[in-house]
């Protein structure tokens, strides 16, 4: 698939905002869904490591 410019890329002959707004929205997606368990496993630990130093001082 070849575009005479950078403008008819973007544009997809009227279709441009659909596709690109469409792989955005993929690339948002795969984004939440490895950000989203990182962020609870880096929370867990805290919490784990928090417990732990609790039951230590007792």
């Amino acid at each position: 698939m070849f575009f005479e410019s950078f403008a008819a890329l973007l544009a997809m002959d009227g279709h441009g905002p659909y596709v690109w707004s469409a792989y955005a929205i993929t690339l948002a997606t795969l984004i939440v869904l490895v950000v989203q368990p990182l962020a609870a496993k880096r929370r867990q630990l805290r919490e784990l490591r928090g417990f732990l130093r609790r039951t230590e001082e007792q």
